[in-house]
């Protein structure tokens, strides 16, 4: 069986657009492959509609472990230099290079921290 998140990241949609269309919250593969196949209106007019300028899901990937997780970007969210699972220290990545200042930016997805090095 597939989550309706899970069908929301297949079909490259936000999970609010599945619900509000009424994907279920579990179907089986097989109902999602014919999804697929055959998009229903009003996912064909949303993929019509994207302009490609922002990203309907994003892989968050720790640089320390490699965990990933799927999330909708933020437009509040920096450039990140890097990201990390929020029980790894700081210790654990490079040092900032000589002359830029470290940030941390809490939540992040469902359990990252971004760290963003900037010049001062």
């Amino acid at each position: 069986m597939i989550t309706r998140r899970m069908a929301a990241l297949r079909l490259d949609i936000p999970i609010e657009m599945a619900q509000r269309h009424e994907l279920p919250s579990r179907m089986s593969e097989a109902e999602l492959v014919e999804i697929e196949r055959n998009p229903p209106p009003w996912l064909v007019q949303s993929r019509a509609n994207r302009t490609g300028k922002k990203p309907v899901w994003v892989e968050l990937r720790c640089d320390v472990c490699g965990f990933t997780e799927a999330a909708r970007p933020k437009k509040w969210w920096p450039a990140f230099t890097y990201l990390t699972c929020d029980y790894h220290g700081s210790e654990e990545l490079p040092d900032a290079a000589v002359g830029l200042s470290r940030s941390e930016v809490d939540g992040i997805g469902n359990a990252f921290i971004g760290v963003v090095d900037e010049a001062p």
